[in-house]
């Protein structure tokens, strides 16, 4: 309880901070000054500019870094969980490039328009290749997680040869500048209409998996294990992992493919909490959103004015991460 409460407050301070960052120069006051005015807690007066900068302009992406920093560190802990496999994450078993595909379809081919249009078919590519992945790892795919890995690792590599074909396919040096840029994994499109959308799956999502908690305990000691202790393991698994698909459509919708956030996260708020899910869900919650934000701060200020994908830094810091987890596994045995 007491790192839950650290961590909201870390996560409240690190909001009202990342905000000040970029080339406006701006106070941590003038922040929740313009976040007080917006929500009808005072009146201030602030500068019309600024609040334009504040509400407009960093807020929605440093909300949008948290949602999707959250969303993807939850889904890590539970893949990782179900599949009893601790290198899996939305990224390293094909979700994320499945969405990816679905995504860029709707965004380059014009099947659809809004963010809506992007989540429906960030959705469909996310279920189709978690669908192909468990479909090459065999039936009993759950029981086999270096298997999962490989096939998800497979598919991920068919996805973005797919996706690379769209965009050449469709020959616009605008559109693939763009997309190349977003599918680095971006916050650069963050809104409140993407949040609007965003922000209540999360929470829908995170309230299923907290109310699963127990289940994914028990499934951490093995299929057998969680049935003889009351668990409908076929029905609860899929339950899971179709909402991890769904909320991992929607931030990559949000975001673009971020990677590994779903795969250091989780190991990270286990040595805080250990592995019951009814503490580690809380915190692998906050840190990732914590962690997300001060990436994609990063990410906008370190190399002004030009701007990285917050992708590429999480590659940065993931590679190595996941090599040592492997080097941990050999070592374990």
């Amino acid at each position: 309880m007491a790192a839950v409460l650290v961590l909201a407050a870390v996560l409240l301070l690190s909001v009202g901070t990342a905000v000040t960052f970029g080339p406006a120069d701006l106070s941590q006051g003038t922040v929740w000054a313009v976040i007080a005015d917006h929500l009808g807690l005072i009146h201030a007066d602030v500068p019309l500019l600024r609040d334009h900068i504040v509400w407009e302009l960093r807020l929605p992406r440093v909300l949008g870094a948290a949602v999707v920093g959250a969303g993807l560190a939850s889904c890590g802990a539970v893949m990782q969980t179900v599949t009893r496999n601790p290198l899996a994450d939305p990224y390293l078993l094909g979700v994320s490039s499945g969405a990816s595909l679905g995504a860029v379809a709707v965004l380059v081919l014009g099947i659809g328009t809004g963010v809506m249009a992007l989540s429906g078919g960030a959705f469909a590519g996310a279920i189709a290749a978690f669908a192909l992945v468990i479909a090459a790892a065999g039936r009993k795919a759950v029981l086999r997680p270096t298997r999962v890995v490989l096939a998800g690792v497979a598919l991920a590599q068919l996805c973005a040869a797919l996706t690379s074909f769209v965009i050449i396919w469709v020959a616009d040096p605008h559109a693939t500048q763009s997309i190349t840029f977003w599918l680095s994994g971006s916050l650069a499109r963050a809104d409140w209409t993407a949040l609007a959308w965003a922000a209540p799956v999360l929470a829908v999502a995170l309230t299923l998996l907290l109310l699963h908690a127990r289940a994914l305990n028990a499934f951490a000691f093995g299929e057998e294990a969680a049935a003889t202790l009351g668990v409908d393991v076929g029905r609860v698994r899929w339950l899971l992992l179709i909402t991890t698909a769904l909320l991992t459509a929607v931030l990559v919708a949000v975001s673009g493919a971020i990677g590994f956030v779903g795969l250091i996260l989780p190991h990270a708020a286990r040595l805080l909490t250990g592995p019951d899910h009814r503490r580690l869900l809380p915190v692998v919650v906050l840190a990732g959103a914590i962690f997300l934000i001060w990436v994609d701060t990063a990410a906008r200020t370190l190399f002004e004015p030009r701007e990285l994908p917050a992708g590429v830094l999480t590659a940065l810091l993931g590679v190595p991460a996941f090599v040592v987890l492997l080097r941990r596994r050999e070592v374990n045995g």
